[in-house]
């Protein structure tokens, strides 16, 4: 059997590097992407190398950051235009291997043993992609070659920014065995903690520890993590196909301010159902039913939902069922801390004509058009080329 050839793409810095894009003046600033802290996100998203000399690091406080580096710049997340360079990356990807498998938004398997022939070896494709993406997306990439994926994306981690990695069946023990344990895929801070308990401090260090200590001190998973540090990792690389299409579509925002009125929500329900909409679309499915969460100030969660005879795909329409349902349902008693919006009861049909949830079949046919519109212009050129005036 011919042995696999598995790529982990790693799009360095990725929110910063993308950033940096639209403010190239700041190219050569410690830079970090955070959220806002009078919004109750005042901590580090992502850094740029320069930041990370500084030992400025991901998810730390901003002030912390800022007592490491005085002249740090801060950038608010665009996560939009992250999107859309995730899907550009996607897509390269694609060009040589239809069996890609993303793994968070910036980093993605791919499954290349098919495609030596017309693209060459692992190496020579990794060194194709990571300078197809320098080329055409001004970002930067670190992949990682192996047999197996848990190797694959340790490879992708070992060398950075800008740069492919090889590990083999010949060279894993030398290049990842006197690595801490904690650099293993899958092995969190709470696993490592355990397993440095008891004197497992490398990946080598697991492969001598006997299947029933580990199985009694992790259950299955540690013999799982043994079993990944012996090169024994067998799992595919599953790319998106009609079967792994959404049971449900949903989103939800914790509020900087709380909200205070119907107002608010049906703004943040307009937002919502705009990525509901796109999701549904880009699978052709529809949605007979809305679910509503709500979080308030004192932190009580409820969540109602409702079925409906046809389905849509209608961003307008997903918001007004979901309004709807919200203010039969909730009279501001206090003030809302968080609230979602999702679309559930998913079909792969629409039924013969979609009714407008106030009885305006027409109203609700122009309704389609004019979405099927803002659809096909946002997929040629990018969900923030049109918006509705309502929530700019």
């Amino acid at each position: 059997m011919k042995e696999r050839i598995i790529l982990h793409c790693d799009l360095n810095n990725f929110f910063a590097s993308v950033s940096l894009l639209y403010n190239p003046t700041l190219v050569d600033m410690p830079v970090a992407v955070c959220g806002d802290s009078e919004n109750r996100h005042g901590i580090i998203l992502a850094k740029n190398e320069l930041a990370k000399k500084f030992g400025v690091k991901t998810a730390e406080p901003i002030f912390k950051a800022q007592q490491k580096c005085r002249e740090l710049v801060l950038l608010p997340p665009i996560y939009n235009e992250y999107e859309e360079y995730s899907k550009k990356a996607q897509e390269i990807y694609s060009r040589y291997t239809d069996m890609v498998e993303p793994f968070g938004i910036d980093e993605c398997w791919l499954d290349v043993t098919g495609s030596t022939l017309l693209f060459g070896t692992g190496e020579q494709i990794a060194n194709k992609i990571r300078n197809d993406i320098k080329r055409e997306l001004g970002l930067t990439i670190s992949v990682g070659v192996s047999f197996n994926k848990v190797f694959a994306k340790l490879g992708s981690d070992l060398k950075k920014p800008d740069a492919v990695t090889i590990i083999t069946k010949e060279n894993f023990k030398q290049k990842l065995w006197g690595l801490p344990i904690s650099d293993l895929l899958f092995v969190g801070r709470n696993t490592a903690e355990k397993l440095n308990s008891i004197g497992i401090k490398t990946i080598g260090d697991i492969t001598l520890c006997d299947d029933l200590t580990l199985k009694k001190l992790l259950g299955k998973n540690g013999v799982d993590i043994k079993r990944y540090a012996l090169g024994e990792d067998n799992t595919p690389v599953v790319s998106k196909t009609a079967e792994s299409k959404p049971k449900s579509v949903g989103k939800s925002i914790t509020c900087g301010k709380d909200f205070v009125n119907n107002e608010q929500v049906w703004k943040q329900f307009l937002i919502f159902s705009e990525t509901l909409s796109d999701t549904l679309r880009q699978h052709s499915l529809f949605a007979s039913g809305v679910q509503v969460h709500i979080r308030t100030s004192s932190l009580v969660v409820r969540e109602f939902s409702r079925s409906y005879d046809t389905a849509t795909n209608c961003a307008l329409t997903l918001a007004k069922r979901g309004f709807e349902l919200f203010c039969e349902n909730y009279n501001f008693a206090e003030p809302l801390r968080s609230v979602g919006l999702r679309a559930i009861n998913l079909k792969e049909f629409e039924t013969a004509v979609q009714q407008d949830i106030f009885g305006e079949s027409e109203q609700s046919l122009e309704n389609e058009k004019v979405e099927d519109s803002i659809y096909k212009v946002r997929q040629k050129f990018g969900k923030s080329s049109i918006k509705r005036g309502r929530i700019v």
